[in-house]
């Protein structure tokens, strides 16, 4: 039994590792590699393994990073299973597609304007094919992946539908469990539930994102976030948000909801301005079996994505309107990083206004339109045009949907409570930085550990 570790070896992006046992394999993710787009594409364009001899697919959830290459599988003939919760397929079917599409338009500009311009990297056709492989289990069932192979699912924590995965392989009569963490969870977060250690590893993969740092308490994020609203409200501006389609604007209505309930902020119009942000909002409405039932909103439902001055934009028209909004109002669109979709339009009309506030709820990239916010460059390019950033900026770090390095060890730490076997763990999906100290942390705690670089192949 072997495992390969192909992508998030030693960075963030591109997660995907090869589980060999009986002479097949079977493939953990299958993610994008996400950065600056030349390096991107030349990491992408290549897939790291023959379709033809990958025996199943078992996917820890539908963020792009870890999904984003499933559509360039099915590209190159692959047709077997492709594993998920139920969550995490509905999901996919719509990012997947959102991708494609991206990609489709992209090479059709880059065709009109360079000579030299590269395919997408696959077609909305591609994504179809994807989605019409997946197999979905929910959690805690055990399935069988391929002969020898058996896993299972626990809620990471993460997003809707995010699972650790369990594997359990039997090769010449030699049993193995490797515990493949996914992207973990804070514990606390609205919505979904807390992250659920699994147990009897006998080698554990890790993601290790923030394995250097510890993130603010969330309820300061939820008062920071009141505190800009009133602010904002009281001067008759705007509150313009980027934010990721999936996750980000769902949790921002959760809280927005609950602080209306409380009286802690004006009832104002709120506007959710993004296509694929509506869509995945329906994807939340379908599964609220997977909602944290101990969340005091929960017991109300899917209500907290549908209240009073609750408004959802879908078409072109709608979102055009939005510019001639007078009095306060919340303005909720992608991208989060502010580098395509229709916050652009928002931010050029808006981002000259002192009365308006941008707040920023998301990590912002280098060399992208929300660092430069961030910054408080003074100039914004905004569709050729120079905007003056006039509008105060707020920047609110507590949002993020991965464990700090607390949590990471907190998890880890119960799942060797569970593992009287535990023998090796391997960090992925993290920086060189962040793995070094994390590393360092939990070889203090007594963890065998490892960083494996990209296509390493150990024996376990």
């Amino acid at each position: 039994m072997d495992i390969t570790f192909i992508g998030a070896a030693r960075e963030v992006t591109g997660s995907c590792h090869l589980v060999h046992v009986n002479g097949k394999t079977v493939m953990l993710d299958c993610g994008l590699f996400q950065g600056r787009r030349q390096e991107a594409r030349a990491k992408n364009v290549q897939l790291p393994v023959d379709p033809a001899t990958i025996d199943a697919v078992v996917l820890s959830h539908a963020h792009m990073d870890h999904a984003g290459r499933l559509p360039m599988l099915a590209a190159h003939s692959y047709g077997k299973q492709i594993w998920s919760t139920p969550a995490t397929r509905d999901l996919c079917a719509l990012m997947l597609a959102d991708s494609a599409r991206i990609q489709e338009k992209d090479a059709e500009f880059l065709a009109r304007h360079h000579q030299d311009a590269m395919p997408p990297l696959y077609t909305e056709e591609d994504s179809t094919k994807a989605t019409s492989l997946f197999c979905t289990m929910p959690y805690a069932q055990d399935f069988s992946v391929i002969d020898g192979v058996r896993a299972s699912y626990v809620d990471a924590g993460h997003i809707l539908g995010s699972a650790s995965v369990t594997v359990d392989c039997e090769e010449g009569g030699r049993k193995r469990r490797i515990v493949f963490s996914g992207d973990i969870g804070r514990k606390g977060m609205p919505i979904i539930g807390d992250p659920v250690p699994p147990g009897g590893a006998n080698v554990v993969i890790m993601e290790s994102t923030y394995g250097d740092r510890d993130h603010g308490p969330i309820d300061e994020s939820r008062e920071e976030l009141a505190r800009v609203i009133r602010d904002t409200a009281a001067k008759g501006g705007k509150v313009l948000i980027p934010a990721f389609a999936l996750g980000r604007t769902q949790e921002i209505l959760y809280d927005l909801r609950n602080l209306q309930i409380a009286g802690r902020v004006p009832v104002i119009p709120v506007y959710i301005d993004s296509p694929l942000a509506i869509s995945i909002t329906d994807v939340f409405r379908l599964h609220p079996e997977v909602f944290d039932s101990t969340e005091k909103m929960i017991a109300t439902a899917t209500k907290f994505l549908d209240f009073p001055l609750l408004t959802y934009t879908p078409s072109v028209e709608e979102s055009k309107a939005l510019n001639s909004l007078h009095g306060p109002a919340i303005i909720v669109a992608a991208s989060g990083m502010a580098e395509a979709g229709r916050i652009l339009h928002h931010l050029a009309n808006g981002a000259g206004d002192p009365k308006n506030t941008i707040l920023i709820v998301g990590y912002q990239a280098e060399n992208t339109l929300g660092r430069r916010i961030v910054e408080k460059q003074p100039l914004l390019r905004i569709f050729g045009q120079e905007v003056p950033l006039r509008a105060r900026v707020e920047v609110l770090n507590g949002y993020s949907a991965h464990a700090d390095r607390t949590g990471l060890r907190e998890w880890l730490l119960a799942v060797r409570a569970k593992s009287p076997a535990l023998e090796q763990v391997y960090l992925v999906h993290g920086e060189p930085p962040a793995q070094a100290a994390l590393s360092a942390a939990l070889t203090a705690d007594g963890f065998k550990v490892s960083c494996p670089a990209p296509h390493t192949t150990v024996a376990v």
